[in-house]
């Protein structure tokens, strides 16, 4: 099956091919070269913008598009960011300030109500404008009350995972790959693409 990346972020688009590109009966294709219009992610839902983005893409190239989106939920700010994740500090603002801004809303919050997870929904659909599937993933953690590490991208440096003792900025690529919810959704996605059965 040939996918076309529904994404213009480097790093998610990364950790996809790290993921899928091990398998031989997918062919990633990256966005790049397609004349597919910015997709507006104005909906309320990771599932909502996900559709959004995968049924828009498929239409404009042509070709079958994997969508993702992402973010973070911190249970003390009733689920925020959520849908606005990667908005949280303002357009186009990078890990550093993302951080911050959460750092800042959690001050004065104690570690034991901390708890948070980082959630990917993923769609895929044909040109057709039809769904074919869709895909989650979650894991578990908590914010700490600083940054550590430098690997990794948005919320990684404060989003601390207990199975590894170590934030996903202190783990290597390849680490954050066997655990991480983007992983977990890819997993999800793959088993249904392979057993058509799974709803």
């Amino acid at each position: 099956m040939r996918l076309l990346i529904a994404s213009r972020n480097a790093h998610k688009v990364r950790e996809i091919q790290a993921i899928l590109g091990q398998l031989p009966e997918l062919e990633l294709v990256a966005l790049d070269g397609y004349a597919v219009p910015e997709v507006t992610e104005d909906q309320t839902t990771f599932l909502g913008n996900a559709t959004k983005k995968a049924l828009e893409t498929a239409g404009h190239s042509g070709e079958i598009a994997l969508a993702d989106d992402s973010g973070l939920m911190v249970e003390a700010l009733n689920g925020a960011p959520g849908v606005y994740s990667a908005r949280y500090a303002g357009a186009d603002a990078g890990s550093g300030a993302l951080c911050a801004r959460l750092l800042r809303e959690l001050k004065n919050v104690p570690p034991e109500k901390r708890a948070a997870r980082f959630m990917t929904v993923l769609v895929v659909a044909s040109p057709e404008r039809k769904i074919l599937y869709t895909a989650e993933g979650t894991c578990a953690g908590y914010i700490l009350e600083e940054m550590r590490g430098n690997n990794g991208f948005g919320y990684d440096p404060v989003f601390y995972y207990p199975p590894l003792k170590k934030t996903f900025a202190e783990l290597t690529p390849a680490e954050k790959n066997q655990c991480s919810h983007r992983q977990r959704a890819l997993q999800n996605l793959l088993n249904k693409i392979k057993n058509p059965d799974i709803v």
